[in-house]
């Protein structure tokens, strides 16, 4: 355990540090101006938007991508105070942000409690301020709720996992209200497709990979 955290650590340095490929210059530079998404910027009226962090969001884009009903995947920063922050600011840790995915979705199609199910079996729910290799509150685990609604389903969802018994440890997952999203540098987004060998690298190296098969299996 203690190679593959170590392992991990140097992949983040380099793979998360990094530029992107094809770039020379810091992750902001090329990234266009990013925005704060909000209520006008829905497509549908029925759509519903549902944010999660669970740690290096690359990692948190793909198991909503493939989801019948699930719109879009955007990454992005947000449970911090700092306006519009780049990705090196919110690395750092002094913005207060945790690294998202913002998830819109046909309520008619999927419900959010399979959007929170999801989640779970995607992060280790007892690690405080960190994921895996990543350490640091930037990377901690939380529900942006949007409404009561979604605030009532994520608490007895959460009660339930604490539970379950499936976990020694306590629940540390936040569940807050839902502020400002401020979607990350495009490079960052669908990263998962643009560089396939270093996400998988990265998720390998992290530990995610191996924790998540080894607690939840085939599910």
């Amino acid at each position: 355990m203690k190679t593959t955290v170590a392992f991990g650590a140097a992949l983040l340095l380099a793979v998360c540090w990094g530029v992107a490929p094809g770039q020379s210059g810091t992750a902001g530079e090329d990234a266009g101006v990013r925005r704060v998404e909000g209520e006008a910027s829905m497509n549908e009226d029925f759509y519903e938007k549902a944010t999660f962090a669970g740690g290096c969001f690359w990692c948190m884009e793909p198991p909503y991508d493939k989801l019948e009903g699930v719109i879009s995947t955007t990454v992005g920063y947000t449970g911090g105070t700092e306006e519009s922050p780049s990705y090196e600011e919110v690395a750092s840790g002094r913005t207060g942000h945790a690294e998202a995915v913002r998830v819109v979705f046909d309520p008619r199609r999927i419900g959010y409690e399979d959007l929170l199910e999801i989640f779970w079996k995607n992060i280790d729910p007892t690690r405080v301020n960190g994921q895996f290799a990543d350490r640091g509150r930037q990377y901690r685990t939380a529900i942006f709720y949007h409404d009561e609604e979604q605030k009532r389903l994520a608490e007895a969802s959460r009660k339930r996992l604490a539970e379950s018994g499936r976990f020694r440890e306590s629940i540390a997952t936040e569940i807050v209200p839902a502020g400002p999203f401020y979607e990350a540098e495009d490079y960052h987004q669908d990263f998962y497709k643009k560089s396939p060998a270093r996400y998988k690298t990265y998720r390998w190296g992290s530990g995610r990979e191996q924790y998540l098969r080894d607690v939840w299996g085939k599910d």
